[in-house]
């Protein structure tokens, strides 16, 4: 029988962003409501048994508690500690239990703690955090019957799904940890409240994905060259001064690949954050492809990874940073349903 497994990030939606931006928040009694939507398309398909990680605010239970529901739920069996490694651990063990697929609430932030557990589980990423780009603003039934259908192996992988792209973080040639969508090196010397939420606090970043539509550091990427889920190319980029355009800071503009820079100004505009939209001056940039090692240069910054800060590193250490494409398949819901569609899945 097919197993789908559920993690909740109660937390997302809840940090720093919300006091110096304008960053929505999604409350627990949303969660609960989009849950019940998951769990009933889940059952509309077949599924019948769901095992879910253990959270604070008890979000997988209270969805469970609809009265319409009759599936089975189980609680994964292990201690909480309500930080990341809960989701590291959770993924893993359902990685182990055999789970078919994988449905996440949280930002990237928590489907990056997901996949440091597990990237051999297909994921269908549902948006509830700040500045979003590998999971999106999915409805939950939807969410529920993609996730069922691929569960059930009722859908060709290969054709519902894309294998994701990850920055792996190396110090003195030492795997440290991984990022999603961006790595970025910030001039702050501790970690101190995790989220980047200021740009003038970065001067390095590394992407696998620049979609115009994205918010965050990712934005920034996406003015300067649009890369998307199923390119094999990353890109980086080095801000300039951040003082105000009329300041005449100079940056310069790369030629994609080059090498090369040119002598010219470069602004974008770019939202960073939940309706902060700054103009931000762009040194040079670079495209990035697969395997590529890149030494980054050598002195004391935390590195931050899908938008939080995660540690620190000194001059004396050596950062590189390798994508690569051995990230978690994520199902594509949209192309999901309609390949079910197509082959007559939803057809009594």
């Amino acid at each position: 029988m097919a197993l789908v497994g559920i993690i909740a990030n109660p937390a997302a939606s809840k940090d720093i962003r919300r006091l110096v931006a304008q960053g929505r928040v999604v409350p627990d009694w949303e969660k609960v409501n989009i849950l019940k939507r998951v769990l009933l398309g889940l059952e509309a398909v077949g599924i019948g048994r769901v095992t879910a990680m253990p959270d604070s605010s008890h979000l997988v239970q209270r969805a469970r508690d609809d009265p319409s529901l009759t599936l089975d739920l189980e609680l994964l069996d292990m201690p909480t500690f309500y930080s990341e490694g809960d989701t590291m651990r959770g993924a893993a063990l359902m990685q182990d239990m055999g789970v078919d697929c994988l449905i996440t609430l949280g930002g990237d932030g928590t489907n990056r703690a997901a996949a440091r557990g597990s990237c051999s589980i297909p994921m269908v990423p549902i948006s509830t955090g700040t500045n979003n780009v590998f999971p999106t603003m999915v409805e939950g039934t939807q969410a529920g019957l993609a996730a069922g259908l691929v569960a059930q192996g009722s859908l060709p992988l290969e054709q519902a799904a894309v294998t994701s792209k990850t920055l792996e973080i190396y110090v003195d040639g030492e795997f440290r940890d991984m990022a999603l969508i961006d790595v970025a090196l910030s001039r702050e010397r501790f970690v101190a409240s995790r989220a980047i939420w200021d740009i003038n606090s970065v001067y390095e970043v590394f992407l696998t994905r620049a979609e115009p539509s994205s918010i965050g550091l990712s934005s920034v990427g996406a003015r300067l060259r649009s890369i998307d889920l199923n390119e094999d190319l990353g890109l980086s980029y080095l801000v300039g001064d951040c003082v105000d355009a009329a300041g005449g800071a100079i940056a310069n503009a790369s030629e994609p690949g080059s090498g090369e820079s040119e002598a010219k100004p470069q602004w974008v505009l770019a939202p960073i954050a939940p309706g902060v939209i700054p103009r931000v001056p762009i040194e040079s940039w670079r495209l990035m492809r697969l395997g590529e090692r890149l030494l980054m240069e050598r002195r004391l910054c935390t590195v931050a990874l899908d938008g939080e800060r995660a540690f620190s590193v000194t001059p004396q250490e050596q950062l590189e940073v390798v994508m690569e494409r051995n990230g978690p398949p994520l199902v594509q819901v949209d192309a999901a349903l309609r390949l079910a569609s197509e082959m007559g899945l939803f057809n009594s």
